[in-house]
């Protein structure tokens, strides 16, 4: 796991400090033996960017794909050219040629694909875009606020309303995918309808399915309100996936972002963490209070 924590650059030494992002990844093969997931993040105009992919395809050609992708939508996203929705639209079609250059390099990994989801935070405001079921979610004061839709069999079908919102994760279809990034299909990119404007404390979290497959949204929330900082958060999160994993379970990846003055910050979600803790403690102390037996009369 890795604790970037550097500041993304912006307008006014004011803006930068209120919103200086904080950030940690991790990947990990999870129960195979093979990691195809790939992260990274680098500049983005005035701002910074973050990316995950997981690849589709066996046989290393997956890995393949989300490596060249991930690189490919970092460089073109450092393009200072344009605002950050062009940029982010940029980012997904050079994902998409990069692949197409290495199924012409190594024809056997004909057929490989990747999910994307990519994450921009410039001037006070958050942008973001996604293919396939790779996930971004928004925490603001506690609670997920927003996420990405994805591009999948249960998806449509809960858009379609014949299928619960929480029932995608244990759907048998869960990973038929109706959108990737590979050599032979257009990029479909879904980005942010409008930007997000930013407030210190915000949080975002990008994540493959392998993670949030095993990491439910109110753990995810739970996790990060008892959280230090985002690498305490990934590794609350990531136990809370192993103790849910069984069998061969999918490689999962995972970028962590957090907005806001980061001693501030801290303390704030210390104190919802101590908070919580408190009052789990006070329930289970009532719960044994009113299930202890009346003591006898004499």
């Amino acid at each position: 796991m890795q604790d970037a924590g550097r500041e993304a650059p912006g307008r006014e030494a004011a803006g930068r400090e209120a919103l200086a992002p904080a950030w940690a990844a991790l990947s990990a093969a999870g129960g195979r033996a093979a990691n195809e997931d790939r992260a990274g993040d680098g500049p983005s105009g005035a701002g910074h960017a973050w990316v995950v992919a997981d690849g589709l395809g066996g046989h290393a050609a997956g890995a393949l794909a989300a490596e060249r992708a991930v690189a490919a939508m970092l460089a073109a996203l450092a393009e200072a050219r344009g605002a950050p929705p062009a940029r982010l639209a940029r980012a997904f079609e050079a994902a998409r040629d990069a692949i197409t250059a290495a199924v012409r390099e190594r024809p056997a990994a004909r057929g490989c694909r990747t999910t994307a989801v990519a994450l921009v935070v410039e001037d006070g405001a958050a942008h973001w875009g996604h293919v396939g079921d790779s996930r971004l979610y928004h925490f603001r004061d506690g609670s997920v606020t927003q996420r990405t839709r994805d591009h999948s069999v249960p998806q449509a079908l809960v858009d379609a309303g014949q299928l619960a919102p929480g029932a995608v994760r244990g759907h048998p279809d869960r990973s038929r995918l109706l959108r990737s990034l590979g050599a032979d299909e257009p990029a479909q990119p879904t980005l942010a309808s409008a930007p997000l404007a930013l407030v210190p404390g915000d949080a975002f979290l990008l994540c493959s399915d392998g993670f949030w497959e095993l990491v439910a949204e109110a753990e995810m929330a739970r996790a990060l309100a008892a959280s230090v900082d985002p690498a305490d958060w990934l590794r609350r999160m990531e136990r809370d996936l192993r103790a849910a994993a069984r069998g061969a379970y999918d490689n999962y990846t995972a970028i962590a972002v957090q907005l806001g003055p980061r001693d501030a910050a801290s303390r704030r979600r210390r104190l919802r963490g101590l908070r919580a803790r408190a009052a789990a403690w006070a329930a289970r102390v009532r719960r044994r209070l009113h299930s202890a037996p009346s003591p006898a009369e004499p």
